[in-house]
């Protein structure tokens, strides 16, 4: 199978009709084989019922139904494991994202090899205050971090080779930082392509301000989980120590000045009860660290990695 599309939504029932029909028309355009998985996430319109429809008619066309909404990221990463094309296509159901862009996507992933080529939607029809000026930030603030130079992190049309969304785990609000899990998988080769982006034709965003702020914090946790989540030693441990050796010279110093000075009073001085801060959080830094190896040891993919035998070879 050449492609796999995968469609996370939620209420769009609408666009689904006209945004499958484009698909099917550019796929037997190109000679594709090919694969579109819907996953509804959680829909209180009809959209399932349309993917059913659509299924009967075509039953390259499959769908996923979840209780309730779980997420965008819990939709791709169920969707990441059914999917069988070589080369694995993303993009939203509201047809801002154009079918048309496939071919090109597609060529990029399997004649230029690339392990992940993003969109990126230079020329946006959403509003400038609540997602234009914010995506900019946000995005400088994720290159800036990642050290991945894409201008659209976000955008939800990407392709990729079927072997990377096999070795990365999506959950939480991740999806937005899917090129920097496969980074952290050893997929170094990631590019970016120039999108059409297409006003909104049915329905309203099901997006907010409140993405942004746990947009950050994903962001941080990923970070932290790509250079320390098997050695969390080396993060608390560091800190712990250096936390209490603050603390110890303080002690230190207050004591020999006790000594030097029988007068001088210890526990009349801020600095004691300073030291005793600092001296018990770094032992709980310590205590953190330690407790975080214990837990990293005996986890199942302790040494799980990912490797190219034929390239070991």
């Amino acid at each position: 199978m050449n492609i796999s599309v995968i469609i996370p939504l939620k209420n769009e029932a609408e666009s689904l009709p006209e945004l499958t029909t484009w698909i099917k028309k550019v796929m037997e355009a190109n000679a594709y084989t090919y694969e579109v998985i819907l996953v509804d996430d959680g829909s209180t319109d009809q959209s399932w019922d349309v993917i059913s429809s659509i299924h009967q008619t075509d039953d390259r066309f499959k769908g996923i139904k979840f209780k309730r909404n779980y997420g965008k990221s819990a939709a791709l990463n169920v969707a990441f494991k059914e999917a069988k094309g070589d080369v694995v296509i993303t993009m939203d159901a509201d047809l801002q994202d154009s079918p048309d862009e496939i071919p090109s996507l597609y060529r990029k992933v399997m004649h230029e090899n690339f392990d992940l080529v993003s969109g990126w939607k230079k020329k946006r029809f959403d509003n400038v205050l609540t997602k234009n000026i914010p995506s900019k930030f946000f995005n400088a603030v994720t290159r800036k971090m990642s050290g991945i130079q894409l201008n659209d992190f976000n955008c939800g049309l990407k392709a990729y080779k079927n072997e990377v969304i096999k070795h990365i785990d999506v959950y939480g609000e991740m999806h937005r930082y899917i090129p920097v899990l496969a980074k952290w998988a050893g997929y170094n080769k990631i590019g970016e392509k120039e999108v059409e982006h297409r006003p909104r034709k049915y329905g309203s965003s099901k997006f907010g301000w409140e993405r942004f702020i746990n947009g950050f914090l994903d962001l941080t946790t990923i970070m932290f989980i790509g250079k320390f989540g098997k050695k969390p030693m080396q993060f608390f441990g560091l800190l712990g120590t250096a936390s209490f050796m603050i603390g110890f010279l303080i002690s230190l110093y207050l004591i020999i000045s006790k000594i030097i000075n029988v007068d001088f009073s210890i526990t009349n001085r801020p600095g004691f009860y300073i030291a005793l801060t600092i001296m018990m959080i770094g032992t709980q830094l310590f205590l953190a660290g330690f407790i975080g190896e214990l837990v990293s040891r005996n986890a199942a993919d302790r040494n799980s990695y990912n490797i190219d035998f034929t390239k070991g070879i």
